[in-house]
């Protein structure tokens, strides 16, 4: 594969480089933190940290690194998944489950909130760093991390969530700030895939992507003014795809700290695609070669 980068610069590591001969690097828990959902409180009206519907509740019942506190179920819901639930509560402590009329549960959500009949009141998860993302990717001749850099709607971060985990990705990093925090909405959007792929909430999104790089990660930022579409820069190893804001794409100096500056191909009958829609057909065509 070609190696030629955007911007050539001696602040560019060698990724073939020995590790131990690579300069010392700061301490990096003190400059990402996180979890697979980022530690927010927020979701709901109930107080606490809500998740609803069956694929985020479920996923999160049989995830043992999450916290559970109380169970809610319409009698609907316990009749399609109490054997489920029966069977995930023999293999840990989970709280038992109480029945719930519907309105009782949409009073403790947020309005409009589809439950299905179903809502967990759950801990944030325990913070992940970058270096369980690197720790990941070793021994693996391909590995992808996705990073977002001010995608700040929840629906977006859940559904590029959603489509990193079924696409084989190691986890993906959000900025400290400009990201939405760990909510139902979010993990509602990522389908389970929160309580099964890191969220690391990087709080120098800049340096974290020169740590990834000492690390042997090429980066590739997402671009619509890219000279070359993904394809044809025929990326492979250990690649970090970087995807901007909607509005503004990626930041100056995120721009800047890029291997590569890559585009999809498309025509002009749209502006650009939703930023969640992107990440998917960017990260399918990572992992289709």
């Amino acid at each position: 594969m070609s190696r030629r980068r955007i911007q050539p610069s001696s602040s560019v590591p060698n990724r073939d480089q020995p590790r131990e001969q690579r300069p010392e690097r700061p301490d990096r828990k003190e400059q990402s933190r996180g979890g697979r959902g980022g530690g927010g409180h927020g979701g709901g009206h109930g107080g606490g940290l809500w998740l609803w519907g069956t694929h985020p509740v479920l996923s999160a019942l049989a995830n043992p690194e999450r916290k559970c506190r109380r169970l809610l179920l319409t009698l609907e819901a316990m009749s399609s998944h109490g054997a489920e639930i029966t069977a995930l509560g023999r293999q840990r402590t989970l709280p038992q489950p109480e029945s719930a009329g519907r309105a009782d549960i949409d009073a403790l959500l947020p309005p409009g909130a589809v439950h299905q009949g179903i809502a967990l009141s759950v801990e944030p998860l325990e913070p992940a760093d970058v270096t369980d993302l690197i720790n990941a990717a070793e021994g693996k001749e391909q590995a992808v991390i996705m990073v977002l850099d001010q995608v700040t709607d929840p629906h977006n971060v859940g559904a590029i969530l959603r489509s990193a985990a079924a696409f084989g990705a190691v986890g993906m990093i959000v900025p400290d700030r400009h990201a939405p925090d760990e909510t139902g909405t979010l993990a509602k959007s990522a389908s389970g895939a929160l309580e099964r792929l890191p969220l690391v909430r990087a709080i120098n999104l800049v340096r974290t992507l020169e740590d990834l790089k000492q690390a042997g990660f090429w980066i590739a930022g997402m671009a619509g003014e890219a000279k070359q579409t993904l394809a044809e820069a025929k990326l492979s190893g250990r690649i970090a795809l970087v995807m901007g804001s909607e509005g503004e794409g990626l930041r100056r100096l995120t721009r800047e700290h890029c291997d590569y500056l890559v585009k999809l191909p498309q025509t002009d009958l749209v502006e650009s695609l939703n930023v969640s829609n992107a990440a998917a057909v960017a990260l399918y065509e990572l992992v289709r070669r």
